[in-house]
């Protein structure tokens, strides 16, 4: 009889934990993956897919109300959020199929429950069948923050949020993240009254000082309120069902929905993992080393659930390095530098390096800054006064291009392509040596002088 059932058993089945099964069993591995929840995580189930989703379709009120200028007539226009709701709904489940036959076809075994860590090479099922493994995989990601105050349980989180069961016509967020002001951006363009409320008076903290008030200003102008230093203090429910909602210290104002995204938690409560010796970190993370093994020789964790990076492509990344590492014979660690990010405002923001504040603490004062404040052809065409913006941040002693920060429209599309120049090192000689593709908006960034 064989000392372990499984080479590999996964605790998660998001990308990062799908990832590292499907290629540890290309190594020969035997590997199998307990998902309590959907076959695809965060990311595919309830985050940026069908969040990004969800943007699609709110672009189009824009678009509809531009139409005119460019001659189309629309008449008749309304929109139903219950054929949005269900249409991204549907999505989720062609994509959490496409997952796990991408198990099934690389023979990974998956359990549809919960399973929690019993030893360092043990995991029970929440059927209770133990599992012993040679190895353990924890890619259980990150689970929203809510907040304690009075009336939160009146309140929803992003888990709950694509499954509305009508559109709100007021809906208070808390929190200015990328989620808050993601969602913010998608109800405000779908003809709902937003309210966001936050603790400090900082959106998007982490982001180009330069992108934020800019976001800032077009949405204010947009119809977004904006209450800063007020957070959420009580939610009452009236008798006609909808909420009163009382932050900082404003008076009490009404709403339909009150959405909390203060922030997300590593996913680690009730897991198990002090039976393997494993400490956490004081927000429940998991402390890993560079090959992303924990203090424990025989677990392993990738993901949001690490004191790592949280987004899906690195958890991707480090799924796939650990694989390759553990089962592959190549150790690898995944490189954390120049990673590109995005915000799916609107109007979008995309970011990749150093920002200004970064790089002159970093470099001591040694930056060259080069933006471009500009009109899009789009707007000026369709009546709109909101402006672009594109900042480079230039590492003056040797001309390398080590930040580039954008908000306008497609933003994140052209970000990505610049990001593999700031992760080559190009200059900015090499940037105003590159003829412009015009008309565009991505010529912006070769021709600033």
């Amino acid at each position: 009889m064989a000392e372990f059932d499984y080479d590999l058993f996964v605790i998660g089945a998001g990308s990062g934990g799908v990832r590292a099964s499907r290629v540890a069993a290309s190594h020969g591995a035997r590997v199998a993956v307990a998902e309590e929840y959907r076959i695809g995580g965060t990311c595919v189930i309830r985050g940026c897919v069908p969040k990004k989703l969800l943007v699609y379709g709110s672009h189009f009120a824009e678009e509809l109300q531009d139409a005119a200028h460019y001659g189309w007539t629309v008449q008749g226009m309304s929109f139903d959020w219950n054929v949005l709701r269900d249409t991204v709904l549907r999505d989720v489940d062609r994509l959490e199929a496409a997952y796990i036959s991408t198990l099934d076809n690389n023979k990974v075994d998956h359990f549809h429950e919960r399973a929690v860590v019993t030893g360092p090479q043990t995991v029970t099922l929440a059927s209770g069948r133990e599992v012993r493994a040679k190895t353990i995989l924890i890619a259980v990601g990150a689970w929203p923050v809510m907040p304690d105050f009075a009336g939160n349980e009146l309140c929803i989180t992003s888990n709950e949020v694509f499954h509305l069961p009508s559109l709100p016509r007021r809906v208070v967020i808390q929190g200015a993240g990328y989620i808050a002001m993601e969602f913010a951006g998608i109800f405000n363009a779908l003809g709902c009254h937003v309210t966001v409320v936050n603790r400090s008076e900082t959106v998007l903290r982490g982001y180009d000082a330069s992108l934020r008030d800019r976001l800032l200003q077009i949405t204010m102008a947009r119809g977004i309120e904006y209450k800063f230093n007020s957070p959420l203090t009580k939610v009452e429910q009236q008798a006609d069902g909808s909420l009163m909602v009382t932050a900082g210290d404003h008076d009490p104002f009404g709403a339909d929905v009150v959405l909390v995204a203060t922030g997300r938690r590593p996913k680690t409560a009730g897991l198990g993992l002090e039976r393997a010796g494993i400490v956490l970190g004081e927000g429940g993370e998991i402390p890993v080393d560079s090959f992303s093994k924990t203090s424990c020789d025989s677990i392993y964790a990738v993901g949001d659930v690490t004191d790592r990076v949280q987004l899906t492509p690195i958890a991707i990344r480090e799924g796939h390095a650990f694989a390759d590492t553990v089962f592959g014979g190549t150790p690898r660690a995944t490189d954390y530098e120049a990673i590109p990010s995005a915000v799916f405002s609107q109007p979008p923001l995309a970011s990749v390096g150093l920002t200004e504040s970064q790089a002159r603490e970093k470099l001591a004062g040694a930056v060259k800054i080069f933006t471009a404040d500009f009109r899009p052809m789009k707007n000026v065409f369709a009546g709109r006064p909101e402006r672009g913006l594109y900042k480079l941040v230039i590492d003056e002693s040797t001309d390398k291009v080590i930040g580039v920060h954008m908000i306008g429209p497609e933003a994140p599309e052209i970000l990505q392509a610049v990001a593999i120049a700031v992760r080559a090192g190009l200059t900015k000689a090499d940037f105003d040596a590159t003829v412009a593709l015009h008309p565009s908006m991505s010529e912006e960034l070769v021709l600033m002088r």
